[in-house]
């Protein structure tokens, strides 16, 4: 059976913002999936040997004596480097490149799995480095004229797996850990089916009705971008939904701005986190300036001390949480309207956008730099033209609300593979499990810093 091909464009796309192009990409897209692929060659023995630079493995046993490396500090910078939105004709060029560059790896055969479970590191001499190397070859974050039958990880291997691991959300360490090992270990047609699924994500994006001003979280890539008339101008660091309390997928509008907000404590928050932990640390009330109601949020006054908090009903306990640096909200809470009752919002927890997994919270979106975007948010609303006012609102330090006569649409989406126009390829964990297959699914990295204790998270 021939081996199938990815679609080739007949006439280029004049214009990155035109419906019509995201149409006839739909019906390749769906033309696609029903015909579907032949199945790629087997992967021989020798397939590896046919790139140029490979040559004969070096079985001696030979150990260089080369001292360990300390792992590197992780320097986050994992927000996209140019303005080309994730909803966009370009991102399904990029998109349709990307799946062609896998198409050509599969049917060649694919990559051989690293072996063995063993931390590699910098200054290693070991029979596993040649898969190690061979492996980064493949997808380009090694060059091909790489010495590929080398036992040592050398600088320049290190430097391989730190793009490597940029280009897939870890942990930019150099070492390949157990999240790196178990990300290269996924084979090349489950990556390419990742890729297909995230095109469809992209699809229909693209095919929403067109807006001048919208806002998109990408919920596996931790981040926002606010885009304005087709060009992200504003991107930001999210923290979003740990595992089992998900961000959902979500279209709908931001439709007011709340400064000083108070936080009406959600009742699943009160009863699974709030409540269990007031059992063993009372005095985490007065700490947090958090208020126990009866009934509703505006209800009486309750003193704490009268509850036993192992029998707190919380259809009947509320809690609320006062304005101020210590709220959970932090100084501004973006409202917008939808079914799950969720929001984005500023935080007191600052040091969290420091961490590349950034899956901390109740569901709520957390936003880095949030003033920036509310300033945007804001600048075509009466009053608020020009640049300063959300500092003087803040400068005040009393609650204002801003409801917007201009809603501005907001979409949550979940985006774990893409390609930028440069030709680069990205992948994120599947931190929820829907992209069908455990592989994707981030792999628990004992060597992550830990969790900043203290506050709640909504």
């Amino acid at each position: 059976m021939t081996p199938c091909r990815p679609p080739v464009r007949r006439a280029p796309i004049v214009s990155g913002r035109s419906f019509r192009v995201a149409q006839a990409l739909a019906g390749v897209f769906v033309a696609t999936v029903i015909a579907g692929c032949a199945q790629p060659v087997a992967a021989q023995d020798n397939w590896w040997e046919g790139i140029t630079g490979f040559g004969t493995p070096d079985f001696s046993g030979r150990r260089a004596s080369l001292e360990r490396t300390p792992p590197k500090q992780d320097v986050v910078n994992d927000l996209r480097p140019n303005e080309v939105p994730w909803r966009s004709d370009e991102m399904l060029i990029a998109m349709e490149k990307a799946i062609e560059t896998y198409h050509q790896i599969v049917n060649s055969g694919g990559w051989r799995p690293i072996p063995g479970n063993r931390m590699l590191r910098p200054g290693d001499d070991d029979d596993r480095v040649p898969f190690l190397r061979r492996r980064l070859m493949a997808t380009g974050e090694l060059p091909r004229n790489a010495n590929a039958t080398s036992h040592s990880f050398d600088h320049a291997l290190e430097q391989a797996v730190i793009r490597y691991q940029e280009r897939n959300g870890l942990r930019a360490t150099g070492r390949v850990d157990q999240s790196t090992l178990a990300a290269l270990n996924i084979s090349a047609d489950e990556r390419l089916q990742q890729l297909r699924l995230n095109q469809g994500r992209i699809m229909e994006l693209v095919q929403q009705p067109p807006e001048e001003r919208y806002v998109l979280v990408n919920v596996p890539a931790y981040q926002l971008e606010a885009v304005e008339r087709f060009q992200t101008v504003l991107r930001h660091r999210v923290i979003v939904g740990r595992n089992g309390r998900d961000t959902p997928t979500l279209k709908t509008n931001i439709r007011a701005l709340n400064f000083f907000p108070h936080w009406r404590v959600p009742d699943s928050i009160a009863r699974l986190d709030v409540f269990p932990l007031l059992v063993k640390e009372p005095e985490y009330l007065d700490k947090e300036k958090i208020r126990v109601l009866q009934g509703n949020f505006n209800g009486q006054e309750l003193d704490p001390r009268s509850i036993d908090w192992t029998q707190a009903d919380h259809n009947v306990i509320k809690l609320r949480q006062d304005p101020g640096p210590q709220n959970a909200l932090g100084l501004v809470r973006i409202d917008m309207a939808n079914e799950h009752g969720v929001y984005m919002h500023d935080t007191p927890l600052k040091p969290l956008f420091q961490q590349r997994a950034r899956a901390f919270s109740a569901g709520c979106v957390r936003v880095q730099d949030v003033f920036e975007l509310v300033e945007w948010l804001a600048r075509y609303e009466p009053g608020w033209e020009n640049p300063g006012q959300v500092q003087a609102v803040l400068d005040m330090g009393q609650p204002v609300d801003v409801r917007l006569t201009r809603p501005v649409p907001v979409y949550f989406a979940y985006i774990t593979a893409w390609a930028e126009p440069d030709g680069r390829i990205e992948f994120r964990p599947d931190i929820y499990r829907r992209d069908g297959s455990a592989m994707f699914a981030e792999v628990h990295d004992p060597d992550a810093p830990p969790i900043p204790s203290g506050g709640l998270a909504p």
